[in-house]
């Protein structure tokens, strides 16, 4: 009989080899398994070493003797991922683990000779349900409210989740019938982090109020994903408007939500992002521009949007 595991694995446009980022949490260890099981000379993992907590040498430990057993290879990458003053752990984390599987791959392809051109995370639909959340809890725009993509691209590799349709619960108990063990992270049961809180107090309260809430929510993901799709078009239609220039009489000839939109697509291309104060004001200040004498001077990010002459700058 067939499971959602297996399901999620038959609608996945699998392109191996892959590198499964291996945590020997549940959920890694489940999409290991199960696709090393459907493409076994395709599959090969990638465990980060974050040396965050005293655990992690058991993480390490148990990700080496399972891909062992298997005949997986795998290549550990080790990190410093502490957090800098003013940034999340999260977000130090989350960085860190990105940059590690990038470099990762390189070393399966380089040592192992295993040609990796594409990287698997094991997060479900209730991660992506706690994504949802977290955003929602944050004020979050379409970029937040769309959650995580099942598919993109970044540092020349394919990155898939192709579990986002799956329940965590569903990942546990195929890991059981299979007799599979695996790692439980203590962390998980730490309450001071916003995501276990969700996981262990709102999860349940909306299983059962709204027993689809994972169906109907990853829904309501797809449309903010769809409709940000969207605001991204109109951007670059009108950034070849203002010739790929932030020139303030071109932005003061746009409405107020197009000039919005097309200031974040010029952030993003200097990978920076302004909160939404940070983003009113400058358009405050785009509108006050009358003269040639007014400055802008405003932090957005790690620098500052000025004006020089008729156009915007952003430094750091």
């Amino acid at each position: 009989m067939k499971t959602c595991l297996d399901h999620a694995l038959a609608r996945w446009q699998f392109n191996g080899p892959v590198a499964i980022a291996l945590s020997g949490g549940a959920d890694s260890t489940a999409l290991l398994l199960a696709c090393w099981q459907r493409w076994p000379a395709q599959v090969a993992a990638i465990h980060v070493h974050h040396g965050l907590q005293d655990a992690a040498d058991g993480f390490a430990s148990f990700c080496q003797q399972l891909c062992q057993q298997c005949c997986i290879p795998l290549h550990i990458e080790r990190v410093d991922a502490r957090h800098q003053p003013g940034q999340s752990p999260e977000d130090a984390a989350r960085k860190a683990r990105y940059g590690a599987l990038t470099a990762g791959a390189q070393a399966l392809r380089q040592v192992h000779a295993v040609d990796v051109r594409s990287i698997a995370l094991a997060q479900h639909a209730d991660d992506q349900v706690e994504t949802l959340l977290l955003a929602l809890s944050r004020g979050a725009g379409l970029p937040g409210l769309s959650a995580m993509p099942a598919f993109w691209q970044r540092n020349h590799l394919d990155w898939h989740r192709p579990l986002l349709d799956v329940p965590g619960q569903a990942l546990r108990q195929w890991l059981q019938g299979q007799g599979q063990a695996w790692i439980e992270d203590p962390t998980n049961e730490d309450q001071t982090f916003t995501r276990n809180r969700i996981r262990q107090q709102i999860m349940p309260a909306l299983a059962e109020a709204f027993p689809t809430f994972r169906h109907t929510f990853a829904r309501s993901s797809a449309h903010a994903a769809q409709a940000q799709q969207l605001l991204h078009e109109v951007a670059q239609e009108d950034w070849l408007r203002l010739e790929q220039k932030p020139s303030i009489r071109g932005l003061q000839q746009l409405s107020i939500a197009r000039q919005a939109n097309v200031l974040r697509f010029w952030l993003m291309q200097q990978q920076e992002r302004a909160s939404t104060v940070q983003l009113q004001e400058l358009q405050r200040q785009i509108a006050a521009c009358t003269t040639r004498g007014h400055a802008i001077h405003i932090k957005v990010g790690r620098g500052f949007v000025i004006r020089e002459k008729d156009h915007l700058l952003w430094v750091k």
